[in-house]
């Protein structure tokens, strides 16, 4: 490795086929070719287009489509977790491990010195065969079954950052932690324990002052190197603001506006969405809500509680589902900090904010995972 320090690398990326991993692991080739070093990014064909402005090195970051295959389940032309409903990754994942052939023989051309990679936890074996180093880079910080979760196992670094003794959140963490219906199709809990297991390094997406006690959990538990990126976010873009939302914003004075966004995966059913406005309604401030269309509704519209659309004709405090880049994000930002988590990593995430580190609130669930109106008063 020291015969590498002062040469220039050369680095594949080949991260879970979502937009949520594409960005991060785009961002984190950014920084190595701008220290000089060559990237290899492979990639559903069809992400492309929409990931070409993110490349600020096109002359060192060069992308390699791959053909996402069919499966039963999947609708046609599926490439990434943000073309399925959540209950249909698990089908995405199954695509996602048939395109091995192509990414092996994409490696085998190139050669590359590092696989940085996630849930293909076929990677290790691969990448040692071609004579690469295997990086695990995980999007996601804390590794751990439901039960862990709730009765951490010895040498766990928090009281605080567990899961509550509720329904909803046991089932949430079920979904990543179990097999799925004796298909041999790899949960998510093993895909991410066994690409650490056989990986030569773990690298997070994360500082070491926000997260230090789990990273040192991690290196004592795998006996690995771990290498932090920090958060590795998107620059500020340059473009100015689309005028309307520049003169609705200026209506009111800075930092009094909420900003709601749960990300394009955590699509609410239409009485918990409109629940949801009923409580911003209730908050007394200026609000603006990025969410997608609920279950069953064809349009946002059709979604709005009577009458809501006239009462809001125009339509800083962050509201957010707590996914690991939203997550730094407003960690990053002036904003005052609302989680309302829906999945097992983002619940974590929530509680590593409002628990531990004390920079946020979090909206009260019913045990069932009911949001009412009333918890944003």
């Amino acid at each position: 490795m020291s015969s590498l320090s002062s040469t220039k690398l050369h680095v594949s990326m080949f991260p879970w086929f979502a937009f949520g991993h594409f960005i991060p692991y785009l961002q984190l080739s950014n920084e190595l070719a701008q220290r000089g070093h060559r990237v290899s990014f492979l990639l559903p064909k069809g992400a492309q287009a929409k990931l070409q402005h993110l490349n600020h090195y096109p002359n060192l970051i060069n992308f390699y489509p791959l053909v996402v295959p069919h499966v039963d389940g999947l609708p046609l032309g599926a490439e990434t977790a943000s073309d399925v409903p959540f209950p249909l990754h698990m089908h995405l994942a199954i695509a996602f491990d048939r395109t091995q052939n192509q990414v092996e023989t994409i490696l085998t051309t190139l050669k590359p010195h590092f696989v940085f990679f996630d849930f293909s936890h076929w990677m290790p074996v691969l990448a040692h065969q071609l004579g690469s180093k295997a990086i695990h880079y995980s999007m996601i910080a804390k590794h751990m079954t439901n039960e862990e979760l709730i009765q951490p196992p010895p040498g766990y670094p928090s009281l605080l950052v567990l899961l509550k003794h509720k329904e909803f959140e046991i089932a949430t963490v079920k979904i990543l932690a179990e097999d799925h219906n004796g298909t041999g199709v790899p949960s998510w809990y093993s895909r991410i324990t066994s690409s650490m297991k056989g990986g030569d390094a773990i690298a997070l997406r994360t500082y070491h002052e926000v997260e230090g006690p789990y990273c040192d959990n991690l290196r004592q538990q795998y006996a690995k190197l771990v290498l932090l990126t920090g958060p590795v976010l998107p620059e500020t873009p340059a473009t100015k603001l689309d005028e309307k939302w520049t003169n609705w914003l200026c209506n009111f004075e800075q930092g009094t506006v909420v900003y709601c966004a749960f990300g394009s995966q955590n699509i609410l059913q239409k009485d918990q969405f409109q629940e949801l406005l009923l409580g911003f309604e209730l908050c007394g401030q200026p609000f603006l809500v990025a969410l997608s269309t609920p279950d069953g509704c064809a349009t946002i519209e059709e979604a709005l509680p009577e009458g809501f659309e006239e009462r809001h004709p125009s339509v800083g405090c962050s509201v957010t589902h707590c996914g690991y880049g939203s997550m730094w994000e407003s960690l990053l930002s002036d904003c005052q900090i609302v989680c309302v988590p829906y999945l097992g990593d983002q619940i974590l995430n929530a509680r590593l904010m409002v628990e531990e580190l004390k920079v946020a609130v979090e909206v009260e669930r019913k045990d069932n995972g009911w949001i009412s109106k009333e918890s944003f008063e």
